[in-house]
């Protein structure tokens, strides 16, 4: 493996001339920098990040703060770290995911100025840990927003987009009793972002085409699922189309459906919203999804964080990105024949029992 010893020699400079010209800490002419590059080029010399980043009081190292539970990350969380980590590699940055939440630890890790710079995910509407990052003087991107994003930069997924085309998608089909399945109600209380944000764009998109809104919350698993489409049928028996925004109570619904003698897509259609096409596959059959653009949203909060970091941006970078449908096999035409529902004869056009 090729040194700045290597280097230095071939380019007949010193090495400390190689060390200026990776970190701009001297000016160094142009053609010396030519011949420098050049040299490196030939013997493959790969610059140790580390190192640059201690000759130019920069870490080169980015943190991806993200809270997890014992669930870990999914295939469509996975798509927004990948998207961040190709965006700080190209740059020349290592990205550290970290798990850190509590407020006492987040400060500790700022004031040890170990990071350039944050990227923040799984962000609330009030978020303490955006105060305690500008506090601290850290550079900071969020993925996701907060109520007031005056001063901030983010990148976000478009909720009310999102949230319009996947219930025009299934009104298109003729449902007109959908019922929306969230995630829990803790989230929702404590102020998660997507859980307040598509819960209000339902509302509007329903009451839009002069349908009633109806939302389930649920426990983020498979059993939650389960329990959210049992409250869904209590409340809405005529039910005949679900809009789910939650990966890991999706698998549940289904199981649920089944367990009923309900039959996706012909008895109940059912879309998946911010989810990976990898996730959307693993569904028989497989599911009609608003995809994320979950690795686009982490590669451009990066690249956004490092024009902060490097000086090249001073203006806030604010950017909202909208899922996109893509039609698999879970969603069909309303059905016009009655299904049984609980043990009640319902009318899947919505009019009630026959004779009513």
């Amino acid at each position: 493996m090729a040194t700045m010893h290597d280097v230095a020699r071939l380019a007949r400079v010193s090495v400390s001339t190689v060390s200026y010209v990776l970190t701009g800490a001297r000016p160094i002419s142009q053609a010396t920098r030519d011949k420098v590059l050049a040299a490196m080029t030939e013997l493959g010399y790969q610059p140790n990040a580390m190192a640059r980043g201690l000759a130019s009081r920069r870490s080169r190292i980015i943190g991806l703060l993200m809270p997890m539970d014992e669930r870990g990350l999914g295939a469509t969380e996975t798509a927004f770290v990948t998207g961040a980590a190709a965006a700080a590699s190209a740059a020349g940055y290592h990205l550290v995911l970290s798990p850190v939440c509590d407020l006492d630890d987040l400060r500790r890790l700022a004031s040890q100025r170990m990071l350039d710079g944050a990227v923040l995910m799984e962000v609330q509407v009030e978020d303490a840990r955006v105060t305690a990052l500008q506090e601290a003087g850290v550079p900071l991107v969020l993925i996701g927003r907060t109520g007031d994003t005056t001063g901030l930069s983010y990148v976000d997924i478009d909720f009310d987009q999102t949230v319009r085309e996947a219930v025009d998608h299934l009104v298109g089909l003729g449902h007109r009793r959908i019922v929306y399945v969230n995630h829990s109600a803790a989230a929702i209380a404590t102020g998660y972002g997507p859980a307040v944000r598509t819960r209000d764009a339902f509302v509007t998109a329903m009451t839009g085409h002069g349908l009633e809104p109806v939302m389930i919350p649920a426990q983020d698993s498979a059993a939650g699922g389960r329990a959210a489409l049992a409250a869904a049928l209590t409340e809405a028996p005529d039910l005949s189309a679900v809009l789910v925004m939650n990966e890991n109570a999706i698998f549940g619904i289904l199981g649920e459906l089944t367990n009923r003698g309900l039959v996706v897509p012909h008895d109940v259609s059912v879309v998946s919203m911010v989810t990976s096409p990898q996730v959307a596959e693993l569904a028989n059959p497989a599911l009609t999804a608003m995809t994320s653009p979950g690795s686009a949203l982490g590669r451009i909060a990066v690249e956004a964080l490092l024009r902060q970091v490097e000086g090249a941006e001073s203006a806030d970078h604010q950017q909202l990105l909208p899922c996109a449908l893509e039609v698999r096999g879970s969603t069909s035409p309303a059905a016009r024949e009655a299904v049984v529902i609980g043990g009640d004869h319902i009318d899947q056009t919505g009019s009630g029992p026959p004779g009513m």
